[in-house]
């Protein structure tokens, strides 16, 4: 019988565009010492981030079998990952949705048997090596060659390593307790207090399949605001209701404002009933940071979107990145400002003052040219949240919609008035998240975060 061998790989992978040029890297390290025994990189051309960094996991696991041919089933892997999605999927915890995830990960599994791999998620920055390789393959494909091994600099970059001992193979492959347990204190070290913000979702969960086609041709915009003095994070601990563990895990509700659009900036009306303006190139970076951002925490479960194009591309992005599916809510799109549509708050004083300063007063004054009132607003957007929280009882569930239905949400969770709309600033791509508890209850966690923006 050969003699018992450990390795660690790192691997990562990236595409520049998503689907975009792409490539991977990985690095088989040994853990007695620290130092790499294998490097391996590709440009694979176009493709996704998740199918990228699926290569590189199958490339790293393939380079540490080559190592080691005769170790047989006497080696053991240990894989380290920033993909929170590829982690969860290959430890059995989550399941794989997507119709290209699945045959890459049945080759990851064929490489070695499942009994001799486990899998831990590391934050990005424990992750440079690989990510390195990973950026060194897409710049060679950039120039038309491949990556060669003998002009890598990565090692250069990547972190100091201290020898260590690889975790002991606990139960069956994808055994959840252990291994959900050993995925939430990985996830407390990196991030600290954002497990009280977006918890990590309990293992056993059923999973909810939602599948649902765009709906093209939708009236849409970001509805503009006048912005009052800026709010900070509600970022504090759980408290109240969330503490009572009769009342089980609430629905919480992370709301995603979609990125920007060209009428953003100028912070334009743009609701459901003008145009239907698409991300504009900063928006587009927005989403995809957003993406990254959740892909990296790893908690959303479900993705509802509003049917407006903009929500619809960045709920786009973050779904490709979780490999999960958007369900449409029509109560989600933004308030229709009739006449007030592409005006700015200026131009809409200039030439209906009497029927914005009735607006500003009254929740039920609908805008100039027959647009919906704030409390025709409210009335929809609670039958979407209540529809929401009754599906996704006790699940995390990513909400991409605009500033008027967050604002409206946030409010309706504090109990606050009407005019509470005109005191909240919501940015561009900003989260916010609300808990709703079973009794009926709710507790906001967050308002107007864009830290993962910087």
């Amino acid at each position: 019988m050969s003699a018992a061998r450990q390795v660690v790989v790192e691997a990562d992978g990236g595409s520049r565009g998503n689907p975009g040029p792409a490539g991977y890297g990985a690095v088989v390290i040994d853990p007695a010492t620290g130092e790499p025994l294998a490097e391996t990189a590709e440009y694979i051309g176009v493709a996704t981030n998740n199918v990228a960094e699926y290569r590189g996991l199958i490339a790293g696991l393939t380079a540490a079998k080559a190592l080691f041919p005769d170790a047989g089933d006497a080696l053991r892997v240990h894989v380290r990952m920033d993909s929170k999605l590829v982690v969860e999927q290959m430890s059995g915890r989550w399941k794989i949705k997507h119709p290209d995830m699945k045959p890459l990960a049945a080759r990851a599994a064929a490489v070695l048997p499942p009994s001799s791999v486990t899998y831990e998620w590391i934050p990005r920055a424990q992750n440079k090596h690989a990510d390195r390789l990973a950026n060194e393959a897409m710049d060679a494909g950039r120039d038309g060659r491949q990556w060669e091994a003998s002009a890598s600099t990565a090692v250069l970059d990547a972190p100091a390593r201290t020898p260590s001992t690889l975790p002991p193979v606990q139960g069956p492959p994808g055994d959840q307790v252990a291994g959900a347990a050993k995925a939430r204190a990985a996830l407390a070290a990196a991030r600290g207090a954002a497990d009280t913000l977006f918890p990590v979702p309990e293992p056993g969960v059923p999973d909810t399949t939602v599948r649902s086609a765009p709906a093209p041709g939708q009236p849409a915009g970001t509805a503009s605001e006048k912005a009052g003095a800026p709010q900070q994070k509600a970022g504090a601990p759980q408290t109240g209701w969330g503490s009572a563990p009769d009342l089980g895990a609430p629905a919480t509700l992370v709301l995603l404002r979609h990125g920007e659009t060209a009428l953003t900036p100028e912070k334009r009306f743009s609701g459901s009933g003008g145009t239907d303006p698409e991300l504009s190139a900063t928006g587009r970076g927005q989403a995809e940071r957003a993406a990254e951002h959740f892909a990296a925490l790893g908690t959303v479960q479900e993705l509802v979107s509003s049917p407006l194009r903009r929500c619809r591309e960045t709920a786009a992005a973050v779904a490709d990145r979780l490999g999960l599916d958007v369900r449409i809510d029509e109560g989600l799109r933004e308030t229709d400002f009739g006449a007030w549509e592409g005006l700015t708050f200026g131009e809409v004083r200039e030439r209906y003052a009497d029927d914005l300063t009735a607006w500003l007063a009254s929740p039920d004054t609908a805008p100039t040219g027959g647009g919906e009132s704030f409390a025709q607003v409210a009335e929809r957007v609670a039958a979407a949240r209540d529809r929401i929280v009754a599906r996704y009882a006790g699940r995390t569930v990513l909400l991409v919609t605009h500033v008027t239905p967050i604002k409206t949400l946030v409010r309706l969770a504090l109990g606050a008035p009407p005019e509470a709309l005109f005191r909240m600033e919501l940015s561009a791509a900003s989260i916010s998240t609300v808990a709703h508890y079973a009794d009926g209850n709710a507790s906001v966690r967050l308002l107007n975060d864009t830290s993962h923006l910087r």
